[in-house]
């Protein structure tokens, strides 16, 4: 009696004392039930809506704005930037508003803004060739220039890279095309993250430039600039200099962006005493803004102007921080590149600047695939340029 009595009480449902569990009658929905189907087509439904809508994150459309007003009060309310050299075809309008030609018998005119985040570099298969928007035609050959749209030299021929905030290091081998063989040899042995610098008083520039290319090199291009003891100490043809005159330096400065095209733009080939003469080295950095062209000091001058300029005129800049082989030594090579390693490490980049010297193509290409190993990003210089434009 007493077990039937306990196996009764096993049988109640828990919490309802004296009453029995209901058998289901296998038809409809508990409450329970009810409530996950409501919440479960929420759920539908919001996906639905979410999946249908307009892409957030899609690049944005130019805006193109008809006001001439606006183009008026921005020039007003920008900083004054020194003038570029004197041009009887001058089209510079800026460097990230550009002036759209009149295009009615009504003079409206108006202004493109520029995406800074949309795609603007160059398609790989084709990097050898210059984009025939970014180049006008000269009595020098073809110059670089700023296209329609906004894009640049800087953008567009820039080899792409991570964009990764760990330690970076930016490697620039200069003198390419003062010799044959060294030059083939840097083409072929450095990494493609190393940018390679073409000396303007090369031989068979353009054929080289399109072998670094098709390797997936950036590049950029030495102008050769006053030093102190000019002319003892001499640069090579076409020199910019103090003494000369505005119009002279500017023939000069084409007949050197004329010898090749594709390159994100051009540093320095001594130039101690240039660099620190505002006269002088203010319309360059001006035209170097104007076309679109970033800046790579070499490190040499302390005394260099170019940082202060280089924001007035809105030229992307960058500056070495060592000089890798003035001891062309492999060992002595690879202990300055360490010593760059150490200073991205403590800042997050670095710029080192050597020339194509077989001990230093040498150290370069060994040192380079370790510090791959090691967390080390080696990045084209342009990754490393400050861009008044993007600030």
């Amino acid at each position: 009696m007493n077990e039937r009595l306990r196996d009764r009480e096993i049988d109640k449902p828990l919490g309802l004392p004296g009453q029995r569990q209901r058998p289901s009658s296998g038809r409809g929905f508990g409450r329970e039930e009810i409530i996950y189907c409501l919440v479960g087509l929420a759920l539908v439904v919001s996906s639905s809506l979410i999946a249908l809508r307009e892409r957030p994150y899609r690049t944005p459309p130019q805006v193109v704005v008809t006001t001439p007003e606006t183009v008026e009060n921005l020039g007003r309310s920008a900083p004054e930037a020194p003038a570029a050299y004197p041009s009887s075809s001058d089209s510079s309008s800026g460097p990230a508003i550009i002036k759209v030609p009149k295009a009615d018998e009504g003079g409206n005119g108006g202004i493109i803004v520029r995406d800074p985040t949309a795609k603007t570099g160059q398609d790989p298969r084709v990097a050898h060739l210059p984009d025939r928007d970014l180049v006008e035609e000269s009595d020098y050959g073809l110059l670089p220039v700023r296209a329609d749209d906004g894009r640049r030299p800087f953008d567009v021929y820039a080899r792409p890279w991570s964009g990764a905030r760990g330690a970076r290091v930016a490697i620039v081998i200069g003198g390419l095309g003062v010799s044959q063989t060294g030059t083939q040899e840097a083409i072929s042995k450095l990494p493609p993250e190393v940018t390679l610098a073409f000396a303007s008083g090369g031989n068979s520039l353009d054929r080289w430039m399109q072998a670094a290319r098709q390797k997936g090199h950036e590049i950029v291009l030495q102008v050769p600039l006053e030093p102190f003891d000019y002319p003892s100490v001499d640069p090579g043809r076409n020199t910019l200099t103090v003494d000369a005159g505005p119009e002279e330096n500017r023939d000069r400065l084409y007949a050197t962006l004329g010898r090749i095209t594709n390159y994100t733009g051009v540093m320095n080939y001594m130039g101690g005493r240039f660099v620190t003469d505002r006269a002088a080295f203010s319309p360059f950095m001006a035209e170097l803004g104007k076309r679109g062209l970033m800046y790579l000091d070499d490190g040499s001058s302390a005394r260099t102007l170019a940082p202060e300029l280089a924001l007035v005129t809105r030229v992307p800049y960058a500056a070495a921080d060592f000089t890798i082989d003035t001891e062309r030594e492999h060992a002595a090579v690879l202990a300055k590149l360490d010593d760059a390693e150490r200073t991205a490490r403590a800042k997050g980049f670095a710029v080192a600047t050597g020339s194509a010297f077989s001990a230093t193509v040498d150290a370069v290409s060994a040192w380079a695939q370790e510090a791959k190993r090691r967390g080390i990003e080696i990045v084209p210089v342009s990754a490393l340029a400050r861009d008044p434009e993007m600030e």
